[in-house]
């Protein structure tokens, strides 16, 4: 099947293809703006608002199946069991696809009138639901190669993927479509759903080229049902959840008295500063993604002992580096807010909520365990309960207390769903987190902000962070010669 490179070398890997799949898909996006105007790219928006929901409702948990059923087998060493649990789940996002898929095309007419309000955006809907089905079969052998340790495979084809949709959309843009909106939605639809069928292909052809082994017919379904219903049942409630909140949000923020954009606003908290204090992530939702099929693996097999070890690893990661990020983006907080969007008050909101990212980069991190754990169901209940305590805080706030009451909102919600998650990873796991590790964690980046912040130069400010907290972490113990000697032993690893 291919070399396997260790966790810490994928989640490397993951996240240099995600950061430059990142770029060049933004660069793409600045250059399509540019060819189809505001208006072509509002009409773009809402039809991918569209198709958001509709492949979430297709996908119905299928990828992250996939990835912990394929491990799981892995883990008990029995990979002639991987081609019957594909088989499953092939059916299964068949069957859950081609619903959606048939439901859209038939709704097409309905949605773009009273949903999306223009009736040229039909074809682009229905251009989407024929695409569907493969979309949600790629993202099954997706889950499948992620699972099976093939991190070097997939980043090849994203790439490939990549460099297909952007060659389909602009020769579609350029000898069809030209500055029409609507047919400039369909040429970019249409290159998304053929750079799925390219990876989906890809990823096929290289499987075939393992000549898997089938073993004696295994019962899957049951497995199958427990595990992507909850999943489907969480990302549908919450997915039709944050529609119901940022439909609402604008309408209630209205009634602030003090507020006089609400709109302008809203989509600046989400729109500008959620991206930036969230960009840093990218390695830790890199190594979120490694640790669902990894635990899998490792609770196929018994080995308690490597769960404990990479739960208090992955949660000491992500605790520093999210303190590290919030210091950070503390320090720097107006001179991105200039340099990226020429708002001072952009500056003001990432300040604040640049507060949040230790907890919030370490919610990722639990999250991703808990459900590499087996306890899909558990999650469901807790992203239900404080998705809708959110939809409940905001409509009760935002008329009294404008943003503040946002702010509030998002952080109650967010640490109950946190302190939930931690506690049953510590109840299923017994890993145990010393309190005065996040006590001293927290403290450290506290004083370096407070040291750095009497420098005015962006690069003052940044190096001494980054020398302060080293030195704190290095005299509050929280960062021992031994973790360097681990540092620098995986940095050296061949």
């Amino acid at each position: 099947m291919g070399r396997k490179l260790p966790i810490f070398y994928n989640a490397l890997l993951l996240t240099g293809v995600n950061l430059l799949l990142r770029l060049v898909s933004t660069s793409f996006q600045v250059h399509i703006s540019g060819r189809i105007g505001a208006a072509g790219v509002g009409l773009l928006q809402l039809v991918m608002s569209v198709g958001g929901l509709a492949m979430t409702a297709g996908m119905a948990g299928i990828r992250t199946t996939t990835m912990y059923l394929t491990a799981e087998e892995l883990g008990r060493r029995q990979p002639k069991n991987v081609t019957w649990v594909l088989s499953a789940c092939f059916l299964y996002s068949i069957l859950c696809s081609g619903a959606v898929a048939s439901g859209l095309y038939f709704a097409a007419p309905w949605l773009a009138e009273h949903w999306i309000g223009d009736s040229r955006t039909v074809e682009a809907i229905r251009i989407f639901s024929a695409f569907l089905p493969l979309v949600c079969l790629s993202g099954c052998m997706t889950g499948y190669f992620t699972a099976a340790n093939r991190i070097g495979t997939l980043a090849a084809v994203e790439i490939l993927e990549q460099l297909c949709y952007m060659g389909v959309t602009m020769t579609a843009l350029q000898f069809w479509a030209g500055s029409d909106p609507a047919r400039a939605c369909q040429a970019v639809v249409a290159g998304s759903g053929i750079s799925a069928c390219v990876t989906l292909l890809s990823l096929t052809a290289l499987r075939l080229r393992e000549h898997p082994q089938t073993g004696p017919k295994i019962p899957t379904a049951r497995r199958l049902s427990q595990m992507a219903l909850p999943l489907a049942l969480a990302d549908n409630a919450k997915s039709g959840i944050n529609t119901l909140e940022n439909l609402m949000v604008p309408k209630r923020l209205a009634l602030y008295p003090v507020e006089m954009s609400p709109l302008a606003t809203f989509g600046m908290v989400c729109g500008m500063v959620f991206p930036v204090i969230m960009f840093p992530a990218a390695i830790l939702f890199a190594l979120a993604e490694l640790l669902i099929p990894e635990l899998a693996r490792c609770n196929a097999a018994g080995s308690a002992r490597r769960i404990r070890y990479l739960a208090r690893k992955s949660l000491r990661l992500a605790l520093l580096y999210g303190c590290g990020c919030g210091g950070l983006i503390y320090l720097l907080a107006d001179k991105l807010g200039m340099g990226l969007y020429h708002d001072a008050a952009v500056g003001h909101h990432l300040r604040r909520y640049s507060l949040l990212l230790p907890m919030l980069y370490c919610d990722a991190i639990t999250d991703a365990m808990t459900k590499g754990l087996g306890q899909q169901k558990v999650c469901v209940r807790y992203n239900i309960l404080t998705a809708s305590m959110d939809v409940a805080f905001l409509f009760v706030l935002l008329p009294r207390y404008g943003m503040g009451g946002y702010f509030f909102s998002f952080l109650v919600t967010h640490l109950l769903n946190f302190g939930l998650s931690l506690r049953r990873l510590s109840k299923i796991s017994g890993v145990k987190i010393p309190f005065s590790t996040p006590v001293l964690t927290v403290s450290a980046a506290a004083a370096a902000v407070l040291g750095a912040g009497f420098l005015h130069s962006p690069w003052g400010r940044t190096a001494a962070f980054g020398g302060l907290f080293f030195s704190l972490l290095t005299l509050f113990g929280v960062l021992s010669r031994a973790d360097l000697l681990w540092l620098k032993g995986l940095i050296k690893k061949k």
